[in-house]
């Protein structure tokens, strides 16, 4: 797990440059809103976290991540905040909306295949490119910075049972889990992960990464068809086990976030609340990782439907 010490460096770092979102209820449970971060993910957190670590002559030749959308626009926002150039390799099927905003933001894009694109987070590289790399998952100056979210949990909720976070590729997760478990080690910790994509909630049943199938989804921020080779002994160690929902529970708790709540949460971040009846305890947090979903696939599932 990432050391408490460094954790609580990454609040330092980043106090005044991220929002300290707040802690909400809804029908009993506590939702953590990082939807509301500048760029509607917790993805600013740990990107900002890795730049300013970085070494100040491998930044000379810019930034580089490899992204379906969420952690393009934190390194993009992170790079621009500190005068640096970005790009960011993201999957030739990411969604536009979070393309556009990358742009935005000042980030070139670099369209790859999937297998391309999965291969880059694998290495934890892209030759092709100069610049300093920054990896969405396993880089640890990443995830002491999305386990300052654990932190703030524990000065809103001192008492808190259990957390429910959703899963892509586990920097989330472990940051927040060694930062809760370090200063409440009786809480549990769970990952979330769509069913069309669960190679988490495999690797709990059989002990060890196991081969899944996998389908992409509108759940596009979440779900994946492997694990990445250094985060399973991170994550067995971090979390109490893990839970895949189904598309339709997912686009449910998008609709109920929305509707009751007031809250848009994209399809990963809706994930925690879709798995909130699988869990018991008094004090139950759902982190809402996201809010960047786009407008056509939240139409329609608030008029009922699960998009594609």
């Amino acid at each position: 797990m990432i050391p408490l010490e460094e954790v609580r460096a990454a609040q330092g770092r980043l106090a005044g440059r991220v929002v300290r979102t707040p802690l909400v209820e809804l029908d009993g449970l506590h939702l953590k809103l990082e939807n509301l971060q500048p760029i509607g993910s917790f993805k600013l957190r740990g990107a900002l976290n890795a730049i300013a670590l970085a070494p100040q002559d491998e930044l000379a030749g810019g930034v580089v991540t490899a992204s379906a959308g969420n952690m393009g626009q934190g390194v993009a926002w992170a790079a621009r905040e500190l005068g640096v150039a970005c790009t960011v390799v993201v999957p030739e099927h990411a969604p536009e909306t979070k393309l556009a905003a990358i742009e935005r933001l000042g980030g070139a894009i670099v369209k790859v295949s999937h297998e391309r694109w999965w291969q880059v987070l694998q290495e934890a590289a892209y030759p092709e490119l100069g610049g300093f790399f920054v990896h969405p998952v396993q880089d640890e100056a990443v995830m002491a910075g999305n386990g300052t979210i654990g932190l703030e949990l524990l000065e809103d909720q001192p008492e808190l049972d259990v957390v429910l976070i959703p899963f892509g590729g586990g920097g989330l997760s472990v940051g927040i889990a060694s930062a809760v478990k370090a200063l409440r080690p009786q809480a549990r910790v769970y990952a979330v992960e769509p069913e069309t994509g669960a190679p988490l909630t495999a690797a709990f049943a059989a002990g060890a990464p196991a081969p899944i199938e996998f389908t992409p989804s509108f759940v596009d921020g979440a779900g994946g068809p492997s694990l990445l080779p250094n985060m399973w002994p991170l994550l067995h160690e971090a979390l109490d086990g893990a839970f895949a929902v189904s598309l339709d529970d997912a686009a449910t708790a998008v609709r109920l976030l929305a509707e009751r709540a007031r809250v848009v949460a994209e399809g990963a971040g809706a994930l925690a609340l879709a798995a909130a009846d699988r869990v018991e305890g008094e004090r139950v947090c759902c982190i809402v990782s996201g809010g960047n979903i786009d407008a056509r696939k939240l139409a329609a599932i608030l008029g009922g439907n699960s998009p594609l």
